[in-house]
C-alpha cells in the first residue's frame, strides 16, 4: 500500500513538474501600434533578449514569440524610437495586448537642452559649470594621461590594452561576460536576429543582445586588427561575424596557454 501511495504521489509531482514547465515558456502574441496615430505598425522587429529568438509583426502589427514571465522583448522600428518592454503574466492572459512605439520625431521634441549662461562674474560661473566626472587614469613611467570616462566600464581595460598583449584585452573582455558572448552563436542561428542586424548600423541591438558597452565591441575589434573604416561603416550583422571570428580566434589562443 506504501508503494502505491509512493509511486501516485511521484506521479502527481511528475505532473506539477510537468505544468509548471509549460507555463514557464509559452506563445506570447500582441499588437504593436504608433503610439500617435494608434495605427497598427507593420515589419517591426521584435527580438527576445533572454532567448535570443525574434520575429516580425504581420500586415496588422501582430507578432507571436515564444517568452516567459520577466523575459525582456526588444522593439526596432526604423523612424520610431526602440523600446524594451518586460513580459508579465497580464500579457498571456489578455490577447489584446498592444505595444506602442513613439516616433523619432516626437521623441526628440522631450529632449531639454539647457545652455550655459556666463554673467561675466568668474566666481559666479565657476560654480554653474558642470563638473567633468570623467575618470583619469595614468601609467607610472608614461608621460601619458587617459580619460576613460564617466562611468565607463572598459576604463581600466582600455588603459591596460595600451600596453598590455591584445590576447591580454580580449582576456579582460570575453571573460567579464562568459554567458553573454554564447549568445553569439544563438543569434546567428535566427533568421528574424539576422536580418534585423543587417538593417542596423548604430550598435544598439548588438549592446542589448550581448549586455556589453559599444566601447567593449570597438575595443574587441580594434584589438583583433580590424580597420576603424570597418569598424564605423559596417553593419551590425557584419560586426557581429566579426565579433564571433575574433572570439573563435580567442578561444584557441586560450587553450593554447
Amino acid at each position: 500500500m506504501i508503494k502505491y501511495i509512493t509511486i501516485a504521489l511521484l506521479f502527481l509531482g511528475f505532473l506539477g513538474f510537468s505544468q509548471e514547465t509549460e507555463i514557464e515558456s509559452q506563445t506570447l502574441s500582441a499588437i504593436v501600434i504608433n503610439a500617435q496615430t494608434d495605427k497598427t505598425l507593420e515589419s517591426v522587429h521584435v527580438v527576445n533578449l533572454n532567448k535570443v529568438l525574434g520575429t516580425i509583426t504581420n500586415q496588422k502589427g501582430e507578432f507571436s514569440i515564444t517568452a516567459s514571465v520577466n523575459d525582456t522583448l526588444y522593439f526596432s522600428y526604423l523612424g520610431f524610437k526602440s523600446q524594451k518592454i518586460r513580459v508579465t503574466n497580464d500579457m498571456f492572459k489578455f490577447k489584446d495586448t498592444k505595444i506602442s512605439l513613439t516616433e523619432l520625431a516626437y521623441a526628440l521634441e522631450e529632449v531639454i537642452v539647457r545652455p550655459y549662461q556666463l554673467t561675466g562674474y568668474l566666481e559666479i560661473d565657476v560654480k554653474n559649470m558642470p563638473i567633468n566626472n570623467a575618470y583619469q587614469y595614468s601609467i607610472s613611467g608614461l608621460n601619458v594621461g587617459y580619460e576613460a570616462g564617466k562611468k565607463n566600464p572598459s576604463a581600466a581595460t582600455k588603459v591596460l590594452g595600451a600596453i598590455l598583449n591584445p590576447a591580454d584585452l580580449l582576456r579582460n573582455l570575453f571573460g567579464k561576460k562568459p554567458n553573454q558572448m554564447r549568445k553569439l552563436r544563438q543569434v546567428k542561428e535566427d533568421d528574424a536576429i539576422r536580418d534585423l542586424l543587417a538593417s542596423k548600423f548604430d550598435r544598439e541591438t548588438l549592446t542589448e543582445l550581448l549586455q556589453i558597452e559599444k566601447v567593449d565591441i570597438e575595443d574587441i575589434l580594434n584589438n583583433c586588427s580590424y580597420s576603424k573604416s570597418f569598424i564605423s561603416t559596417a553593419n551590425d550583422l557584419q560586426i557581429l561575424d566579426a565579433i564571433s571570428s575574433c572570439y573563435e580566434e580567442f578561444k584557441v589562443l586560450n587553450r593554447k596557454k
